[in-house]
């Protein structure tokens, strides 16, 4: 889990900081967690999916794309989960407009 925050922080710009929306999962909760300086862990209520933006992306994804599907076998399920991203990541208006929070901006 220490790789992902560390990446994160590599791409903020000099200066800047970033809030990271963590759930209740246990990997988030651990002791061994190292959080760098340039970001602060805003940790979300238990059984809350609603408050992640994140959750939200998976439901579209899941309502859209990725259900009600037949796989023929493991490869097939991955490349469809790769076409079902990619095709979401060349939408980046769409990512915006299912995890814009009216009350989260900046002033």
């Amino acid at each position: 889990m220490n790789l992902h925050p560390a990446a994160i922080s590599a791409d903020i710009a000099p200066g800047c900081h970033a809030a990271l929306l963590l759930n209740q999962a246990g990997w988030h909760l651990s002791a061994k967690l190292v959080v760098p300086a340039n970001i602060t862990i805003v940790r979300l209520p238990a059984k809350c999916p609603e408050l992640n933006p994140q959750e939200n992306i998976w439901q579209f994804l899941r309502d859209n794309w990725l259900s009600n599907r037949i796989f023929l076998n493991e490869d097939d399920l991955a490349d469809h989960c790769c076409e079902t991203w990619n095709k979401l990541e060349a939408q980046p208006w769409r990512i915006m407009s299912i995890g814009m929070r009216e009350w989260a901006h900046r002033s």
